[in-house]
């Protein structure tokens, strides 16, 4: 689009200072989103952010009256005036979120923003055959309506009620699921990961556990989307003051307007670790008390604001699968049967250097030493000094030898992870790396679809 929009007499130009990051339109492709924050005790406003934003108490919007007929095309599908109402009031009312004179025109171009790209989408969606099944949107939708603590036909019934027509979601849900099996039957191939990164990654997740940590929800507004620094400052105080005001909840305002890739997830940005995270941003998260809310954070792209819904000071439990070498030694050793045990452990560590190399061995055990599969251990329910002999080792690093009231024992690292509820398995590393990947080269092919579009003003 060349030119500002402008709609009816009574608006002026159209300035936006917020423009949803797109990955999927308004929402989360349910193959790639989590559901909403991990079961997790919060306190504070924290408790507060994932409370639905659309209940029985909710006020139809009040929204100036917009001039009748087609405002863009988009390679000749229109977009109408109705078409942009419509989508306002989806987008107010599943933010929660008020409309004051500052926010409409922030409002009103998202709306248009979201429209635009899921006309590009559908187009792109009919062009491969890509249908989505009217269960696949009543599945959505009763997803949804969950989270509301709603039935289906009472969430429709209540958009109805202030004025969103149930064909309205539907659309939108559907261009969402559809786009999201585009962009995995097209690019999925292009996602996949090898064995190597998944091991990097889960080395990195590992060595982190024993850094701080903080559990946060975040809101992201680009500078560049917003046009300035300070329109993205002054949208995300906006945004702030609302939430804080218990306007409208965290997860919602997050959802329809952050510009990061978690907005799909309603903010949930998951643990941040120290050192990997900007100093501005990390200095403000190390003040925050659990449940706290952080001021907007002006960074170099874009402002922040991070509701802190846990943190750890490090040093994090891990779980460790063990192989281990033995040699018996009784309570009473002389110090010659120690040294001998010693040196005999020592010699089969020298020769057998992995997990793959200890169960060849098993078969063939040296004489003298016992080999056993001693299953998953929680660093925290063993002896000290075995505890802080395999916190730094890695999978397929051994021990020296260490000494116990019954043996003389070399432990083997044949997998590593960390312990709790939030603790991220190999399967949930790789599922992650390829889930980013789909969203990057989805946003690209949107990009691309965008560039080559003939969109027009009417």
């Amino acid at each position: 689009m060349s030119s500002p929009l402008s709609f009816g007499r009574n608006m002026s130009k159209v300035s936006s200072f917020l423009t949803l990051s797109m990955v999927l339109a308004l929402g989360a492709p349910a193959a790639f989103a989590q559901q909403g924050f991990p079961q997790t005790p919060d306190t504070g406003e924290a408790a507060l952010a994932s409370q639905p934003a659309l209940t029985s108490h909710t006020q139809a919007p009040q929204l100036p009256t917009l001039g009748e007929g087609i405002i863009v095309s988009v390679n000749n599908d229109m977009i109408t005036s109705y078409d942009l109402k419509q989508r306002m009031l989806l987008l107010i009312v599943t933010s929660g979120v008020q409309v004051t004179q500052e926010n409409y025109a922030a409002f009103q171009q998202q709306a248009l923003n979201s429209l635009i790209d899921e006309r590009l989408q559908q187009q792109e969606m009919d062009h491969w055959k890509v249908k989505v099944s009217d269960s696949d949107v009543d599945d959505e939708i009763t997803r949804m309506a969950a989270q509301s603590n709603l039935k289906s036909d009472q969430l429709l019934s209540e958009l109805k009620r202030v004025g969103v027509e149930p064909a309205t979601l539907r659309a939108q849900i559907s261009a969402e699921s559809g786009w999201s099996q585009l962009v995995g039957g097209r690019y999925h191939a292009n996602a996949n990961v090898g064995s190597a990164q998944v091991d990097s990654l889960m080395d990195k997740v590992i060595a982190d556990g024993q850094k701080p940590q903080y559990l946060v929800a975040e809101i992201y507004i680009d500078n560049a989307a917003a046009g300035s620094p300070a329109n993205a400052l002054q949208g995300a105080k906006q945004l702030r003051e609302q939430i804080a005001d218990k306007v409208a909840p965290f997860q919602a305002v997050a959802r329809q307007f952050s510009n990061a890739p978690s907005a799909a997830n309603g903010g949930d940005a998951g643990w941040l670790v120290s050192g990997n995270i900007e100093p501005s941003v990390e200095s403000v998260l190390t003040s925050l008390k659990t449940g706290e809310m952080s001021e907007p954070i002006p960074t170099k792209d874009g402002v922040y604001i991070y509701l802190l819904r846990q943190k750890t000071d490090g040093n994090a439990d891990m779980i460790f699968r063990l192989r281990q070498a033995a040699v018996s030694l009784p309570a009473n050793a002389s110090p010659q049967e120690v040294a001998s045990a010693n040196a005999t452990l020592a010699a089969f560590r020298s020769r057998v250097t992995s997990c793959e190399a200890f169960d060849e061995a098993s078969s063939k055990a040296p004489a003298g030493i016992q080999l056993s599969d001693l299953g998953d251990a929680q660093l925290s329910t063993l002896l000290a000094n075995y505890s802080d002999a395999l916190r730094p080792l890695k999978t397929n690093d051994s021990t020296a030898p260490l000494q116990n009231a019954q043996n003389m024992n070399v432990l083997y690292v044949c997998d590593r992870a960390l312990a709790g509820d939030n603790a991220l398995s190999r399967d949930q590393v790789e599922n992650n790396l390829v889930n980013q990947r789909l969203s990057m080269l989805g946003k690209r092919y949107l990009r691309e679809l965008r560039s080559t579009a003939t969109i027009e003003n009417h």
